[in-house]
């Protein structure tokens, strides 16, 4: 090889390496960032808590599962499990599902899940949007329990169930609170609300449900529509935990009948916690 031709190829040999080298370099395409859904906050709010379940199973890092065949206090007959059966997230939503089966000695499953020690709050504004079951003998609950306990047993303490429903009757819920020195002193306020004659009941679509908490009053929401307030301080100035379920029969439903289809379901979109700032 000429000096001249040698000096060619060394110098198209160089030329490739330095294109070649260039091309590594060149910055990757972008991609798109990232976005998380924004959560509408309502005025004078600040979000504390939520889960939207997004992933693929409840969290239990914020849900804890109660399982039991005790009837809740009120003679209710499922028996309550941590099952996937009974519960489970699936596109987006958490549903707790009851179900007409044996198991452990009672003729219908279901779950109970709350938040103790996991979420407590005094205070707040509390949001659950749903989608609840039908039928009688159905009792689902949106609801909370103190944490501490600080006045003593159920009721001193108090309760606070954000919304009931009794399956037979569809379109209504219930927003109550129950408060009183023991069970034999027991009292309570509340109210219900009814969807209007035209509109679907509460299992055809979703609602939102709402309390706003303070130091002195305590005010119930439908869909952003105030239906209840009541004044009262202690025993509902101590922390409070959510709880999420679905009971079957009991003294306030009632049994299920031949009616009632099986299985049955509250579908739970989102839970949200907001502060006030």
């Amino acid at each position: 090889m000429t000096s001249l031709s040698l000096f060619c190829h060394v110098a198209s040999i160089s030329l490739l390496l330095f294109i070649g080298g260039c091309k590594k370099s060149s910055p990757s395409a972008v991609e798109p960032p990232v976005t998380t859904p924004t959560i509408p906050t309502p005025a004078g709010y600040a979000l504390v808590w939520n889960d939207e379940f997004d992933s693929s199973a409840v969290n239990l890092n914020k849900w804890e599962y109660e399982v039991n065949g005790d009837g809740g206090g009120n003679n209710e007959l499922q028996y309550y499990t941590s099952r996937p059966q009974n519960s489970f997230v699936q596109n987006g939503m958490l549903t707790i599902r009851a179900l007409k089966e044996s198991y452990l000695g009672k003729e219908y499953t279901s779950a109970r899940m709350r938040t103790r020690s996991k979420g407590d709050w005094k205070y707040g504004r509390f949001e659950v949007r749903a989608k609840l079951p039908y039928g009688q003998g159905l009792w689902p609950a949106i609801w909370m329990l103190p944490t501490d306990w600080v006045y003593g047993g159920w009721p001193a303490s108090g309760e606070i169930d954000i919304m009931e429903l009794l399956g037979h009757e569809p379109w209504k819920i219930y927003g109550t609170i129950h408060y009183g020195t023991s069970p034999t002193d027991h009292q309570q306020s509340g109210a219900s609300h009814t969807l209007p004659a035209e509109a679907a009941t509460f299992a055809g679509e979703f609602h939102v449900f709402a309390i706003e908490w303070d130091s002195t009053t305590i005010k119930w929401f439908m869909n952003d529509i105030q239906y209840y307030s009541v004044t009262k301080s202690a025993p509902f100035d101590q922390r409070f935990h959510m709880l999420l379920n679905v009971a079957v029969g009991g003294n306030w439903p009632g049994s299920p009948n031949e009616m009632t289809v099986f299985p049955q379901e509250m579908v739970v979109d989102y839970v949200r916690v907001f502060r006030k700032k």
